[in-house]
């Protein structure tokens, strides 16, 4: 038999490394499928219940693996339902490449049953490369393109494929006029600034006497020389909630997450700082950043259109954050621990306040304390994913990184559902590896059960069944319920955020995984302990209390107006948001019962 133009795709992209996909099956693109068949597992596919799971599935295995993620799904409505965990990859920066299916050439234009305009859809998440395929010999050259582009700007590409034209005999292009010729490879270069660039920059860092840096997920792979440069300048350090593995959280001067779910001490960091780093951060809250005009700024970053965006930056460097990092440390002065021995008074303290917002009584389990008997039980390889919503708190105050663990969630986009996918992915790109994801019930009922289904097709591939899905079920859209309350001044709206009381751990049992219950706060850390050791993924479902509030690091006065006015205008749930406030509040002041 000859080669088909989706046999050249599949082999295509193989020569480029790919070794796995995700996606789902349909006519528009069964070509790529019966290549991929014939291919006798050259690239692995794995089949999400949904187009939008496999998107971000694929966006999530690029983050954990640092390769090309692939998603593949069939014209129409397949095509469109990747589009937001496409969008998450892009606001990422993650290097995607979606593959989708088309109706044939000879109906285009005719208002063919799933004839979408595809190249039209795509644009805007796919702006850098969307192309559709129109000849057999036009194939190499948007393949390489697509792979290529996709790689070199940490971005989203498209590639659209007519179904007829799947079928067709490849043919290598003409050696003639209007021909590509393309090849593979491409591989990351140095990038470091100009001398005369890290000269400006150390110099404004050594004249600083309270140095603040931000880290994010531009300086995962940076992390000795973040280490280093913070101790030249005996800095404290905030981390991105994309940045939170950067930086173990045993190191005394990092101060933790930053903005709505940050810390006290990062807040205070920011405050206080007369000279500002920025590594390989998107943080978008201005807020949080020091006022304009109160510190030295400079920042580096792979991509100059994120530079100067978020705080007018004195020195701008374009560059990988290890290769920056490095060259600029020779030219920085070692400075005295002054302000750093501030940082570590203000860190060890928040450590304790956060002990004791997690041990606050609550009704019936302390969604704080789920994420804190957690953290000293994680393994030391962990991979951590979670969803957006009031989970992500938890998530980034209370759990303390390691170094070697793995962690991320949908960061740009914050978009609902992402955990299980990502968590799915996770074990893809690291099957040896314990993976845990954090969901909340209004996640888990959107799209997240569905994907349990996924887990139990494939969990018995992986090298290490440590697979923990743990659902806050506080019955609550909960993160927006407190948006409600404190930023527009409303009362829960019950219609909106109350949602079904589901036993997801006896779903989890149905199809074949563990699960346990817990409405004990007692049972919490024998909880995570079994769940952790099962021997198979489990579905760790507690009951958790939806008035302990996601506490900013400081709420303002705005804000506290708000608050008091959706209850003055009487919230359904009056009682259990004082309650739960007060608990909060005062567990920060009050010495603990031990």
């Amino acid at each position: 038999m000859s080669q088909t133009v989706s046999d050249f795709i599949v082999s295509r992209l193989h020569q480029w490394g790919v070794r796995r996909m995700f996606g789902y099956p349909g006519d528009g693109i069964n070509g790529v499928f019966g290549a991929l068949n014939r291919a006798d597992g050259a690239i692995e596919f794995i089949q999400a219940r949904h187009e939008e799971m496999a998107a971000f599935m694929a966006g999530a295995y690029a983050k954990f693996s640092g390769e090309l993620g692939v998603c593949i799904a069939t014209s129409g409505p397949g095509a469109a339902h990747l589009v937001t965990g496409l969008y998450d990859a892009r606001l990422d920066h993650q290097p995607v490449l979606a593959i989708v299916g088309q109706q044939a050439r000879a109906a285009l234009g005719g208002h063919y049953q799933q004839e979408l305009d595809l190249a039209s859809l795509f644009k805007d998440v796919a702006g850098d490369f969307v192309h559709q395929a129109s000849t057999a010999a036009q194939v190499r050259h948007l393949v390489d393109r697509a792979v290529r582009i996709a790689l070199g700007n940490k971005t989203v590409t498209a590639l659209i494929l007519p179904n007829d034209l799947q079928e067709l005999p490849y043919e290598e292009p003409a050696r003639e006029h209007g021909t590509l010729h393309s090849g593979i490879g491409y591989r990351a270069p140095k990038s470091v600034p100009h001398d005369a660039d890290l000269d400006a920059a150390a110099d404004i860092l050594n004249q600083g006497k309270k140095v603040a840096l931000l880290v994010g997920a531009g300086a995962l792979g940076a992390t000795d020389e973040v280490v280093a440069v913070a101790d030249r300048l005996q800095a404290g350090v905030a981390k991105a909630l994309l940045g939170k593995a950067v930086l173990p959280d045993d190191l005394p001067w990092v101060t933790g997450s930053i903005g709505l779910l940050g810390t006290q001490p990062s807040s205070d960091l920011m405050k206080e700082c007369d000279t500002l780093l920025m590594v390989g951060s998107g943080f978008p809250y201005a807020e949080f950043l020091p006022e304009e005009g109160q510190a030295k700024a400079v920042q580096i970053d792979i991509k100059p259109e994120m530079l100067s965006l978020r705080y007018p930056m004195d020195v701008n460097l374009v560059g990988d954050a290890a290769e920056t990092l490095r060259s600029l440390l020779p030219r920085l002065q070692q400075k005295e621990p002054d302000w750093r021995a501030d940082i570590e008074n203000n860190v060890r303290n928040w450590w304790e306040v956060l002990e004791k917002r997690a041990q606050a009584e609550a009704n019936p389990v302390n969604p704080q304390l789920v994420a804190w008997e957690l953290s000293s039980r994680l393994p030391d390889d962990v991979v951590i994913s979670s969803d957006s919503g009031s989970c992500a708190n938890w998530f980034a105050r209370d759990i303390k990184m390691r170094r070697g663990m793995m962690a991320s969630l949908s960061g740009g986009l914050a978009s609902m559902g992402a955990a299980v996918p990502y968590a799915i992915a996770a074990k893809f790109a690291h099957p040896g590896r314990p993976v845990i994801g954090l969901v909340g019930d209004g996640a888990m009922q959107m799209n997240n059960m569905a994907e349990l289904i996924t887990v139990a097709k494939y969990w018995k591939r992986w090298s290490d069944p440590c697979f923990v899905i743990c659902v806050f079920n506080n019955e609550d859209l909960n993160q927006v319920t407190w948006e409600q309350r404190v930023m527009q001044g409303d009362p829960k709206f019950d219609a909106s955020q109350r949602i079904p009381d589901v036993p997801y751990h006896r779903f989890a049992e149905l199809i074949g995984l563990g699960g346990i219950f817990v409405d004990d706060p007692k049972q919490v850390g024998e909880a995570w302990q079994a769940a952790i050791s099962a021997g198979r993924p489990v579905v760790l479902e507690v009951k958790t209390d939806p008035e302990v509030p996601p506490l900013p690091p400081h709420v303002n006065f705005k804000q506290m107006k708000s608050m008091t006015q959706a209850l003055w205008e009487g919230d359904p749930h009056e009682a259990g948001v004082m309650k739960g406030t007060a608990r909060q509040v005062l567990s920060s002041i009050l010495p603990s019962k031990e």
